[in-house]
């Protein structure tokens, strides 16, 4: 009897590598890839309804994802991971991203991709406010930056940490510019983000998607995307607004990490978001996918008018990357 129960326990342990293995087998690990965010709970759904392979959601943000990746180089745990531009450069100096180029690679417009693979653009985003119209509970919807700044938005108003999350440097970096200011000097944006502090800011890490449609917070700086989403998506009463003085506009991107554990899981999803569909989940959220003919005409009619987009400045994002560290030490000092 031990000798058959022996076996049968044997067996078992067997069944459960075969089933651990196959589990593994059938995952990736992807770094900064939270449902709130750029919708990102349907492309992890129609990743593994498509592909099979499961990626749960991740909410860490572009700089915690990148401190986690160089944390890990020696034994990495991720498989793939998604950043703002600046972190993507910073990355790949710190020789944490592999290389891949993924389906439709010669569609990506070359600024938009590192040459070798190291990353690649999938969707970018505009900077502007995203306003709760309840929650100013009458005041006037801001118009500029300099809006702001008035009293009466006393509390109302939200931004991601600066030297922490993307968005938060990419609303640093579009004040700045707005009010005078250039990748070379930031004094116009650091005067800004100090005379905001009269008005109680909130400034909270990660993503605050729900935060403003529950009316905590009645102006975040963010992108055009997420206010679209909130609009047309969950029928709130938001608006979104370019500013007067200008904004900017960023990509974000996909890369597979250095000596990924599950890296041709990886690949399957880096070839996924790239997709028609993939790239289509993307613009059905209100991003502007890289790959242009995925953008529906019924979508695009839903964004802003061009005329106010004409007010998006251009900006040199490798220079955006290099600055990016003096910014958040000096953001640090002088205003938080």
């Amino acid at each position: 009897m031990s000798r058959i129960l022996k076996r049968v326990a044997q067996a078992g342990l067997l069944a459960l590598g075969f089933a651990a293995a196959s589990a593994s087998a059938q995952t990736a690990i992807c770094y900064n890839c939270p449902t709130e965010w750029a919708d990102w709970g349907t492309q992890l759904k129609a990743i593994k309804d498509k592909t099979g392979v499961t990626i749960p959601a991740d909410n860490k943000n572009s700089g915690q994802s990148l401190a986690q990746l160089v944390a890990e180089k020696s034994n990495p745990v991720a498989d793939i991971t998604y950043l703002g531009i600046s972190f993507a450069v910073q990355a790949q100096k710190e020789g944490v991203l592999g290389t891949y180029k993924p389906a439709h690679w010669d569609d990506i417009p070359a600024d938009l991709k590192d040459p070798d693979g190291h990353w690649f653009t999938t969707h970018s985003g505009t900077m502007g406010f995203m306003v709760n119209v309840d929650a100013l509970d009458g005041k006037p919807v801001p118009k500029s930056w300099k809006d702001l700044l008035k009293p009466e938005y006393k509390g109302l108003i939200g931004y991601l940490d600066p030297s922490s999350a993307f968005v938060g440097y990419v609303g640093a970096v579009a004040a700045n510019a707005a009010l005078g200011g250039t990748l070379d000097n930031f004094k116009p944006g650091i005067d800004y983000f100090k005379s905001l502090q009269a008005n109680d800011p909130i400034v909270p890490k990660q993503t605050s998607y729900a935060r403003l449609l529950s009316g905590e917070i009645g102006i975040l700086l963010d992108y055009d995307f997420n206010a679209y989403r909130a609009k047309y998506k969950d029928k709130a009463n938001v608006e979104f607004v370019i500013p007067e003085e200008g904004t900017v506009a960023v990509p974000y991107v996909m890369s597979l990490v250095a000596n990924a554990p599950h890296a041709d899981n990886g690949r399957k999803a880096l070839d996924f978001v790239m997709s028609d569909e993939g790239q289509a989940i993307w613009a059905r959220a209100f991003l502007r996918p890289v790959r242009a003919t995925a953008m529906p005409k019924d979508v695009q009619d839903k964004f802003l008018p061009e005329a106010d987009y004409a007010r998006v400045k251009a900006i040199d994002y490798g220079k955006m990357a290099e600055v990016q560290r003096g910014f958040s030490d000096r953001y640090m000092k002088e205003v938080r």
